[in-house]
């Protein structure tokens, strides 16, 4: 273990009578890239909250340097060296990127030196080439910056182990390009890096890949020996197909038209502004943009949990500008919405329970005044069934689910009842390759049934594969619009960091 940075051997996290990392034998080379590879569930982010101190292993060891360490807290692995970039950052809006990356270090006895912490952080800037204002309130960052606030702390904590969880989830391909340039001069420099990723164009810049299958280590290999669909087929067992097959169908009529659409936040800012497009059977209009740049506010205005402050939607000829989200369910409006245990389930609920939210005083599921649990029942062994649920039974509550099981449950809810419009925001988000392979050949197959599609998504891919037509949103604006079939993807990236195109949505 001489070349080692991190040594885990034989770990095993159980939750209740789940094993969630299964005696996991990992091991991080100094200067190198190793990446986390599996399907949700599988037990990455359980093994690096297990390096990191979030949790504590019920067995095994982890060693640092050669040396073993007692990590049962963050506290821990910092002092040992190890930083993690969370996901969901962890940052303070009110506070500058430079209050955000000293809070709470301890640095300098009972008053900090504020100056001296600046000067190691511009060192740090200027060794990587990191642009970025140092007195700017985080609020004022766009997502992607911040970002760099998380990678800085980590730095600044004199980190040399760096835990990257999903790292490039809020970035633009150019920046994801950066980021990787910088990750690469970071390893020259001898740090190392846990990368933790579902997207295969990343896995396959690591040097090494360790794939998890149900918290067991499957495989780890040479990352230039290997390729992707090997990778995919390693991590769930079978071949993946990525190639979606997308039939040429003839536009129908149109499901959907959006006109002027506006959205005022709380301090009278434009979170949208004056979005006009439109949709028809048998097409799927893609929306691509870096999150925070309207997407959100988008769909909660057409699934109606949002007002419009101007403009109109129509849908099936009918005005349903300022209807509510029950009167726009009863219309068969189906919404996925991009969070999904906080706003598509109730975690708490059964499967069965979720299955049928939003719908329980319909006919179909009650007897007089009580909901019929027959009825519910068979309807979720059903759905159950054709959707390829992983669940025990119906009755476990569906916050135990992995997430592309539960986003399923979703799925199955919202195509039984929809009939004729999908609004799909992030239907793929934070799922494995095989479970995003499924979700794809859902949504085409609603096409072909006739149902127009509003898909949003932050993988390009999703909007290369199943896209007809794509819409860029910059800052709550439409700034183009591409035909997947004769537009590449860094042109897309281009127009999502606010290079503007020809912007009709029709």
């Amino acid at each position: 273990m001489s070349n080692s940075a991190l040594h885990v051997m034989g770990l095993t996290k159980r939750f209740a009578n789940t094993k969630a990392n299964d005696n996991v034998s990992f091991d991080l080379r100094t200067g190198e890239v190793h990446c986390l590879f599996g399907e949700n569930g599988a037990g990455k982010s359980t093994l690096s909250s297990c390096i990191f101190g979030l949790y504590q292993a019920d067995e095994g060891e982890i060693f640092v340097q050669g040396k073993r360490a007692h990590i049962a807290s963050p506290v821990d692995a910092i002092a040992n060296g190890i930083g993690m970039v969370h996901q969901h950052f962890v940052l303070v809006p009110e506070f500058t990127v430079l209050e955000n990356i000293v809070v709470g270090t301890d640095r300098g006895g009972w008053r900090l030196d504020i100056q001296k912490a600046r000067g190691k952080i511009d060192g740090i800037c200027k060794a990587y080439g990191i642009d970025i204002n140092l007195d700017a309130y985080v609020w004022e960052l766009p997502v992607g910056r911040q970002q760099w606030v998380e990678i800085l702390k980590a730095l600044y904590l004199d980190a040399r182990i760096l835990i990257l969880d999903e790292p490039t989830a809020v970035l633009t391909p150019a920046e994801s390009a950066v980021l990787f340039r910088i990750i690469k001069e970071m390893c020259d420099r001898g740090l190392s890096i846990i990368l933790i990723s579902h997207k295969l164009v990343e896995v396959m810049q690591s040097d090494r890949v360790t794939v998890l299958r149900k918290g067991k280590v499957v495989a780890t290999v040479d990352t230039k020996s290997t390729s992707a669909q090997e990778l995919s087929k390693l991590m769930v067992g079978r071949d993946v197909c990525f190639n979606v097959e997308k039939s040429a169908l003839q536009k129908g009529s149109t499901i959907l038209d959006v006109r002027g659409l506006s959205a005022l936040g709380r301090w009278r800012e434009f979170l949208l502004k004056d979005v006009t497009f439109s949709v028809a059977r048998h097409e799927i209009l893609g929306i691509a943009g870096v999150a925070g740049n309207g997407q959100k506010e988008l769909f909660e205005i057409l699934s109606g949990a949002r007002e419009a402050s101007s403009g109109t939607i129509t849908f099936k000829d009918e005005n349903v500008t300022a209807m509510s989200p029950r009167q726009l369910m009863d219309r068969g409006i189906g919404h996925i919405p991009d969070d999904r245990f906080r706003e598509g389930l109730v975690p708490e609920f059964s499967v069965a329970e979720n299955l049928i939210l939003g719908w329980q005083r319909d006919p179909r599921y009650r007897r007089r005044a009580a909901i019929d649990r027959q009825a519910v029942r068979r309807l979720a062994t059903e759905m159950i069934a054709k959707y390829q649920i992983a669940t025990p039974n119906e009755t476990v509550p569906v916050g135990r689910l992995s997430g592309g099981n539960a986003q399923k449950v979703i799925l199955a809810r919202e195509f039984l009842n929809a009939s004729g419009l999908i609004l799909a925001n992030q239907p793929t988000r934070g799922l494995d390759v095989g479970v995003i392979e499924y979700v794809q050949k859902l949504l085409l197959q609603k096409r072909e049934e006739g149902f127009a599609i509003v898909l949003a998504s932050e993988e390009l891919s999703d909007l290369f594969n199943l896209a007809d037509r794509i819409i860029v949103m910059f800052k709550g604006e439409l700034v183009g619009v591409a035909d997947p079939k004769c537009t590449s993807v860094s042109e897309v990236g281009r127009m999502m960091a606010g290079q503007r195109k020809d912007c009709r949505g029709d």
